[in-house]
């Protein structure tokens, strides 16, 4: 099945699309939840979390609205040629806003687990805030880091029904293997196909999570190495 092919493919480039464009928020808001204490802080938690919690379809309705051919947002980005409604591109965008939550959360835990002790003494020696993020933060957040953007990019794979509200089961355009699966179910004699399409998708996401796994455990040996 030559479609399945460009499936996969299709739904590979929306994942790492959707977690690339949410990796900056990602490191944004880790940094800031685990590092300023300011009012609302708790409210700007949840208000990432949301995607979470919030039914799918309510999350692709709200993307419609903003980043749609009405959309405030949508209007002002089809002005450099970038569109999102019934695009790929939107639906990248939909895989990372879910994604987001599961990428901050570890990414804030990263960074507080930063010791304050070398956090105080890199600001005795005149080290500015970008220079201790660079020196300090981003090493010692890494793991948890990269545990983030593999996490976000499983979640971002199986994106369902944020994408088919915002962008719709558009083949070779925006069907993803999640989608793929649940159009192939619409049709008869498709068994084989559903089965090929979901042993496709559990497959990626065990290769996702069991890489996170490893790839964190190698490079936190390392740095437990380094600080002997």
């Amino acid at each position: 099945m030559a479609d399945v092919y460009d499936i996969v493919l299709l739904t590979l480039k929306v994942g790492f699309v959707g977690v690339l464009g949410a990796l900056p928020f990602a490191l944004l808001f880790g940094y800031i939840l685990a590092r300023w204490d300011f009012w609302g802080k708790a409210i700007l938690s949840a208000i990432i979390m949301l995607p979470l919690v919030m039914p799918p379809v309510v999350t692709g309705l709200i993307l419609l609205d903003l980043f749609g051919p009405n959309g405030i947002l949508g209007q002002f980005f089809a002005q450099f040629g970038i569109i999102f409604a019934f695009r790929w591109t939107g639906a990248a965008l939909a895989a990372g806003l879910v994604a987001l939550p599961l990428m901050v959360r570890p990414i804030r835990q990263g960074f507080e687990a930063v010791d304050d002790e070398l956090y105080e003494a890199l600001s005795v020696m005149g080290q500015g805030r970008w220079k201790i993020f660079i020196l300090l933060d981003l090493p010692t957040a890494l793991p948890a880091i990269l545990a983030g953007i593999i996490l976000g990019f499983a979640k971002a794979l199986g994106e369902f029904g944020a994408t088919i509200t915002f962008v719709a089961s558009i083949p070779n355009e925006t069907q993803t293997l999640s989608l793929a699966v649940f159009s192939a179910l619409q049709q008869p004699d498709s068994a084989l196909k559903v089965l090929i399409l979901v042993s496709l998708s559990i497959a990626l996401s065990v290769i996702s999570v069991v890489g996170s796994e490893l790839l964190v455990q190698k490079i936190s040996d390392k740095i437990k190495g380094r600080g002997k």
